[in-house]
């Protein structure tokens, strides 16, 4: 059953897009943050920057902000101890609906600290998930979680794919979207305890579940939401963003390599071009953190001035569609037979 009675989101709010921007987070803030800041504005995103006194914004609005949060600190004792801080304060204006979304590139687990914190879970979502778009061949797919919970229980992974089928139809326009989980083998005896045990919760809960799907299926499409814990899900992404690089590169240098190469090279740039566009992980940007009440994307640590400047889109997308908001009415409470 829906969730009965009013929820308040924060940052749901009308006209053009707010996207609180951190712009030290990531390897390579600010610079490269302000540029996709930027980027993104020229889209008609109203980009806020929250960064410290002297920051050359080049006539974005400024949030002057007094610290910092390193990648190395222990998340949550951070988020604690430096409220003043361009990430805390980020999150804090989405709560206080000053801007509509917040972004970040730097620390993880201090954007899930900050977001359970300020924005808060809604009501009855166990723990938050980052979900990422999968440039699949058959067309975009869902991974989640890819980080927040290294640690997961089988009630977790059913409301991950909940959330997964919702995102996938809200966001992603797909109808009655097709659930599967990551497992070492498609036989539904494959897996670890936790497979096993979510594999029996999802095949009880009506959600188009279509079984277990293996890591080698990802790019060709394994399924529209593909649920896994956070631990497999961040290794799976990270060995595909990195198998993605390197072939790619690795095609550029073969080419460049001879002069009949380079020959061939002008006949399939279109072709290649287009392949790099559609695999390049820059192309989505970031991920959402599902289940606040709040819009929250985290973007990579290394991300370019083209990631950000996409990953900022991809926060409006979430602002324009109401992903918060339409998760919180769709989700089944805790409890009901969709649930359990």
């Amino acid at each position: 059953m829906p969730r009965s009675g009013p929820t308040r989101i924060a940052g749901a709010g009308q006209g053009r897009p707010r996207i609180a921007v951190d712009a030290l987070g990531g390897d390579r803030a600010p610079n490269e943050i302000v540029a996709g800041a930027l980027d993104a504005a020229e889209d008609g995103i109203e980009v806020i920057l929250f960064g410290p006194v002297g920051l050359e914004t080049h006539g974005l609005e400024l949030v002057e902000t007094t610290a910092e949060i390193e990648m190395d600190e222990k998340p949550a004792e951070a988020v604690r101890a430096k409220p003043g801080s361009s990430l805390v304060e980020a999150h804090r204006a989405v709560a206080a609906g000053r801007a509509d979304a917040v972004l970040s590139a730097g620390n993880t687990g201090a954007m899930l600290a900050a977001g359970l914190l300020h924005l808060r879970r809604l009501p009855g979502v166990l723990r938050p998930a980052i979900a990422v778009p999968i440039p699949a061949q058959r067309g975009p797919s869902v991974l989640l979680d890819v980080g927040a919970n290294a640690d997961a229980r089988p009630d977790h992974l059913l409301q991950f794919a909940h959330m997964g089928a919702i995102f996938a139809e809200e966001i992603l326009g797909l109808a009655r979207p097709e659930v599967r989980l990551l497992s070492i083998g498609e036989e539904p005896e494959k897996g670890n305890q936790l497979t096993l045990e979510a594999h029996a919760l999802l095949a009880a809960n009506g959600l188009g579940f279509a079984g277990n799907a293996e890591s080698r299926d990802l790019l060709a499409g394994a399924a529209d939401v593909v649920v896994c814990d956070g631990f497999t899900g961040n290794i799976a992404l990270k060995l595909l963003e990195g198998t993605i690089k390197t072939i790619l590169d690795s095609l550029r240098a073969e080419i460049t390599a001879t002069s009949r190469g380079k020959l061939g090279g002008l006949l399939i740039r279109p072709a290649a071009r287009r392949l790099r566009m559609r695999l390049d992980p820059d192309t989505y940007g970031g991920a959402y953190l599902l289940g606040l009440r709040g819009l929250s994307v985290i973007a990579h640590g290394n991300s370019s001035r083209r990631a950000i400047a996409n990953a900022i889109r991809l926060a409006a997308r979430g602002v324009d569609h109401d992903v918060a908001g339409r998760l919180a009415s769709r989700l089944p409470e805790r409890g009901s037979p969709a649930a359990v």
